[in-house]
């Protein structure tokens, strides 16, 4: 436990040091948020005029604030276990494979997230210049997914998922593209909850306590040292995230932490905890889902806009009084989830 804390503390440590000048050097490279301007897509509503009218005032903010945290925590991991070399970690899968597993989906969808992040930027996306349109975008969180699930079917034999009060139930192939879509959906689910400061990453560091607990009821070293390091990341993050926000994720932790959250509980194999624990992002990109399906096939909308912390936002409540329920309703699900866990 005090090596973890440890871990933990000098996470936190190493990026609140990173942070101060790295976003001074965004505001240099004026790798910042624009201010949305023009026309916009013909189909817009008053709704979402009035909350991109809300959120105005962020413009200028530097984005990006992602990157960090996923260089100092994958430098960190690899150092541990370059220095430990594996020695006194205990796992329950091959200690490599494990590795590989959080490292591949970490880096492969940051690096996804890093190619959105700087086209939209420098403006390539409006030019068309090296941009891809959404479905190749989502074409390619798919490839990286499968590439992920094959590693957690194949390489660390994985074919399972645990249901409380039932037991495992044993998937066979089927567990390979259950994982995936697990993966694809969380990336995603998270990349929508990313709308409001301090909001996506305050769930997350909730859910990360929360399978912390599970994966040292597991027993899982190597589970446990990847999250106290995210742990200690964040919360240096999140100092300069909350409300109002000194920088933004941007797509490359909005794509990567929800993705390597959904591999977290697969690897914990207790994926109905994670469907709990993760309620809140689940309920976010479920509210975006059922509004772009409705849009198509059903000619109206279902909500005045989404996700739902815009839809909060619009009838009236502050966006740190959404944060702040949102991390309590967060919290209540993360300990009803570790209770399922632990059945």
């Amino acid at each position: 436990m005090h090596s973890y804390l440890g871990l933990l503390i000098l996470a936190f440590l190493v990026t609140f040091a990173v942070m101060v000048p790295y976003i001074g050097l965004l505001y240099k490279l004026k790798f910042t948020r624009k201010k949305e301007t023009g026309e916009v897509r013909k189909t817009a509503t008053k709704a979402f005029y009035k909350i991109r009218e809300m959120h105005a005032g962020k413009a200028g903010v530097p984005t990006g604030g992602g990157i960090p945290v996923a260089v100092v925590v994958a430098v960190m991991f690899a150092a541990v276990f370059l220095i430990t070399r594996g020695e006194g970690i205990i796992s329950g899968y091959p200690i490599l494979g494990e590795l590989v597993a959080i490292t591949f989906t970490f880096i492969g969808f940051g690096l996804l997230g890093f190619y959105d992040d700087v086209i939209k930027i420098l403006g390539f996306n409006k030019a068309g210049f090296f941009g891809l349109r959404m479905r190749h975008k989502f074409m390619l969180q798919w490839v990286v997914a499968l590439g992920s699930a094959a590693i957690l079917h194949w390489g660390l034999k994985i074919d399972f998922v645990y249901i409380p009060y039932w037991g495992p139930v044993f998937l066979g192939i089927g567990y390979f593209f259950l994982a995936a879509l697990v993966i694809v959906a969380f990336a995603n689910a998270f990349d929508f909850t990313d709308g409001l400061d301090g909001l996506s990453c305050g769930l997350l560091m909730i859910c990360l306590m929360a399978f912390w607990l599970i994966s040292m009821a597991d027993l899982d070293g190597v589970l446990a040292t990847f999250i106290v390091l995210w742990l200690g990341s964040l919360m240096a993050y999140l100092y300069f995230n909350i409300y109002p926000a000194r920088i933004m994720l941007g797509n490359v932790g909005g794509l990567a932490f929800g993705a390597t959250l959904a591999v977290v509980g697969l690897l914990s194999g207790k994926i109905v905890a994670l469907m709990v624990i993760g309620g809140v992002f689940l309920a976010e990109g479920l509210s975006s889902l059922l509004q772009l399906y409705s849009k198509r096939f059903m000619k109206k909308r279902i909500f005045p806009i989404a996700p739902l912390h815009h839809w909060l936002q619009l009838v009236g409540w502050e966006e740190p009084k959404i944060v702040a329920r949102a991390w309590l309703v967060g919290l209540v699900l993360a300990i009803f989830g570790v209770w399922l866990a632990v059945l």
